[in-house]
């Protein structure tokens, strides 16, 4: 093989490493583009404390046991 053909190739595996590198990012673009047009949420000025359900959504009723007189 000549000097001529191999930098041939090289140019050819870097022009399809290329070409599928520019598919997989419009492929990504597709994708993942819905994602990127939603609205951002919106920033809470402090943090905010979330209550932590603790039964495993139980109700509490059926938990308390009835006085016995």
């Amino acid at each position: 093989m000549t000097r001529t053909e191999i930098i041939n190739r090289a140019l050819a595996a870097v022009a399809d490493s290329r070409l599928k590198r520019e598919r997989d990012s419009e492929r990504r673009k597709q994708i993942f583009g819905r994602i990127d047009l939603t609205a951002p949420l919106p920033k809470l000025s402090r943090g905010v404390q979330l209550s932590l359900n603790l039964d495993g959504g139980r109700k509490q009723s059926h938990l308390k046991r009835a006085k016995s007189h």
